[in-house]
């Protein structure tokens, strides 16, 4: 039987693994949506606590920087109630020669079950989930150019508090497209949920040469490409992955695709501004419009703690039909 690394429609047991979109329908979309929202009024509780995972062990690593995935996921886990080890890749054994495989071998023999992966390289998780044991699960936090699923989903996730049903709206995405996993992640989960009217705006420069193959509209020009759409993600310019050819430079950049409120008069008056952060004030997005009415990029990171519990209690533990979501227990 082949081994399925998607999660399932409803009714069906839960996912292993989440590598990327590419198996993930519509139905198994909802299914993580429908259990955020289970975990969304946790936060706001005074004990921030569900005993879902409680005696399970759950792997952060991290070969890539990140403060709001990491954080995220780290906060996510200790509110399902299970053990985190955070791995310092600097000072790890895979920084003094060891294989990537072994020193996963050597974690997953200290019985880990589950390991959230992020690595500059695209592939590693997949790489990962080919080789550890029954049971053990792995949660792509970011691989290369590759993908992001986590993010997409936070950010569907988000539009739909906002905007209810994607389905009828028109989404632009602004920025970095070339070197963005999480484009590419967002542009798949978009077209799972029925978006038909989803826009890339960016210089031929930061566009992938497949761009014309994902099902967008492109636009190099930004007023063009925000005409009336719904909802408005913006990118962070990847400087770290890109040469200085692509770019004259961020002033040139900000002046041509920088979310301003004059830019984003094009949009309606009811539009949202994503971003999945870090934020470059001044080079993507004007602190007027970051910090504006319309802007849900700080209910997109809140956003980022449900649907990553939801994820790694998916993928590790009961569904919710099985164990629901225990009420907080008086003090």
């Amino acid at each position: 039987m082949t081994d399925r690394t998607d999660l399932p429609a409803t009714g069906s047991p839960p996912l292993r693994h989440l590598l990327d979109m590419s198996n993930l329908s519509r139905d198994a979309i909802e299914e993580i949506f429908r259990t955020a929202d289970s975990f969304v009024s946790v936060g706001a509780r005074q004990v921030r606590k569900v005993p879902l995972l409680r005696g399970k062990t759950i792997v952060l690593l991290f070969f890539e920087p990140s403060t709001r995935t990491r954080t995220t996921f780290e906060i996510a886990a200790k509110r399902l109630s299970a053990d985190v080890v955070t791995i310092n890749t600097s000072v790890s054994a895979t920084a003094k020669g060891e294989s990537l495989l072994d020193t996963v071998r050597t974690l997953q023999a200290m019985q880990s079950d589950m390991f959230v992966v992020r690595h500059r390289d695209s592939g590693v998780p997949h790489l990962i989930a080919r080789h550890v044991d029954p049971g053990v699960s792995v949660i792509n936090a970011g691989d290369g150019w590759h993908a992001h699923p986590t993010q997409a989903l936070l950010d569907m996730y988000t539009i739909r508090q906002h905007k209810g049903d994607l389905a009828p709206l028109s989404v632009a995405i602004v920025g970095d497209i070339l070197h963005s996993r999480v484009a590419r992640t967002q542009i798949a989960a978009l077209g799972r949920l029925g978006v038909t009217d989803i826009r890339v705006v960016a210089p031929k420069t930061l566009l992938p040469q497949e761009i014309a193959s994902l099902g967008v509209r492109v636009f190099h020009q930004l007023d063009r490409g925000l005409a009336d759409a719904d909802v408005v993600m913006t990118l962070r310019l990847q400087r770290e992955r890109m040469s200085s050819a692509l770019l004259p430079s961020e002033r040139e950049y900000f002046r041509f695709y920088g979310l301003t409120p004059k830019s984003l008069r094009a949009a309606k008056p009811d539009a949202i501004i994503l971003h999945p952060g870090p934020i470059n004030r001044g080079v993507e997005i004007d602190s007027v419009v970051a910090d504006g009415p319309g802007s849900v990029i700080l209910p997109q990171v809140s956003n980022g703690i449900a649907i990553r519990m939801a994820v790694m209690a998916l993928a590790a533990g009961p569904t919710p039909r099985q164990q629901p979501v225990e009420s907080e227990t008086p003090r």
